[in-house]
């Protein structure tokens, strides 16, 4: 692979994860689709890309497995109801550092010991957390902030079942055809305050298809030239392009609080990654 097309397909792949937070927040903040809505058919869309991507295969199979299709139904469904409260840079790091705390936490209990400087990345990287969620006028809103911790630990465990996959593109068409009815159930056990608005589906498919299920397929691509810890380092723009996203779109504001919890944050997670080699899930 040559460096023009890794540095693109990278490129394309960052840019549909924090198309994902955008494009949620952008349904909820000029449509009226609800989370639940929006939640079954971003699982249905991706589940039919990724189904149609592998049908382009000499041997179209599917993988994966029940258990991680249920984390991935539950990140998508906690993601969708964390942000209809929440911006996008703040969802989006809140997110991230989640994902990449549950992996750690996981490489801990196996066994794995931190350095020094790791120790500092972690502290550093819990500091600005908890700074970003300090009440104040410019704190989020608590229970959509903890709602998309829960969605980076779902998300974290879906990446950690998924770790050495043979078939990643396969493993992750599988789980989203399973998670798609469960996006299904969660729709009709919301029927009552369903807003299947025409325009926020359409955000919705446009997460689905193209943000996840294309967005998986040129990332797992890219990850063919990038070494590990190159590809769980450019993750780290994640958050700052989808804070970037909100303010041009959204006109969201660009707060000190969210600089300085990202700067923490983010700086702390770099630190941790060092001498580390797992390869970080894609958001």
């Amino acid at each position: 692979m040559t460096r023009i097309r890794l540095v693109a397909l990278t490129l394309l792949a960052l840019l549909a994860f924090a198309a994902n937070s955008i494009l949620c927040r952008l349904a909820f903040e000029r449509t009226d689709i609800d989370a639940a809505s929006f939640t079954a058919i971003r699982l249905a869309a991706g589940a039919l890309m990724l189904w149609l991507l592998v049908l382009r295969r000499p041997v179209a199979r599917i993988g994966g497995d029940w258990p991680s299709a249920v984390a991935l139904f539950a990140y998508a469904a906690a993601f969708s109801f964390a942000y209809v409260a929440l911006e996008t840079g703040v969802g989006a790091l809140l997110l991230f550092g989640a994902v990449q705390m549950t992996m750690l936490a996981a490489g801990l209990r196996a066994g794995e010991r931190l350095d020094a400087r790791q120790s500092v990345g972690l502290a550093l990287a819990l500091g600005g957390l908890a700074y970003l969620l300090w009440p104040g006028l410019a704190a989020p809103p608590l229970g959509s902030a903890l709602l998309m911790l829960a969605a980076g630990f779902a998300w974290g465990v879906y990446s950690l079942r998924g770790r050495g996959s043979r078939d990643p593109l396969a493993a992750t068409a599988g789980n989203f055809l399973r998670a798609a009815p469960l996006g299904l159930g969660l729709a009709l056990l919301a029927l009552p305050g369903l807003a299947p608005d025409p325009a926020g589906a359409g955000y919705a498919v446009l997460s689905g298809a193209l943000a996840s299920g294309a967005g998986y397929a040129v990332w797992y691509a890219a990850l063919r030239g990038l070494a590990a810890t190159h590809a769980a380092t450019v993750q780290l723009s994640v958050p700052l392009i989808a804070a970037a996203g909100g303010i041009a779109l959204l006109d969201e504001p660009l707060t000190w609080r969210f600089a300085f919890a990202a700067v923490a944050i983010l700086g702390g997670i770099a630190l941790g990654m060092v001498r580390r080699r797992e390869r970080s899930g894609a958001l």
